[in-house]
């Protein structure tokens, strides 16, 4: 059987298009590179700082004390590697700091900062 048929071979057609809040938003990369900001208006008026690029992150050590560090290298994204190559930030994605590897934990595109864990 091909995809999008029936089994007698006809064609599923669709009910209905997408409505423009059921519709997916842009992807974004955070990329290394010096702090980029940029505001997204969100339904009901809100707004959203995004972040497009940044060198920085906030990591918190073994003693829970967060420190605002250079970020040197993206080292691993276990999502798809090949985004690791390009030093793309992602949620999950190991970096190189000032003070040692680090786990970002939060969702750069999603958030205007970020959030990142000492790995031993």
């Amino acid at each position: 059987m091909r995809k999008g048929r029936k089994i007698s071979g006809g064609k599923y057609k669709k009910q209905r298009k997408k409505k423009l809040y059921e519709k997916e938003g842009q992807t974004r990369f955070v990329k290394l590179a010096p702090t980029k900001r940029k505001k997204i208006r969100m339904r009901g008026g809100k707004m959203k700082v995004v972040l497009l690029s940044t060198d920085e992150a906030n990591v918190i050590d073994k003693k829970n004390k967060a420190k605002k560090v250079k970020i040197k290298n993206v080292l691993e994204t276990p999502s798809n590697r090949f985004l690791a190559r390009q030093n793309i930030l992602l949620k999950g994605a190991i970096i190189e700091t000032e003070l040692g590897k680090a786990k970002i934990t939060n969702r750069p595109s999603q958030e205007g900062s970020v959030q990142a864990v000492l790995v031993e």
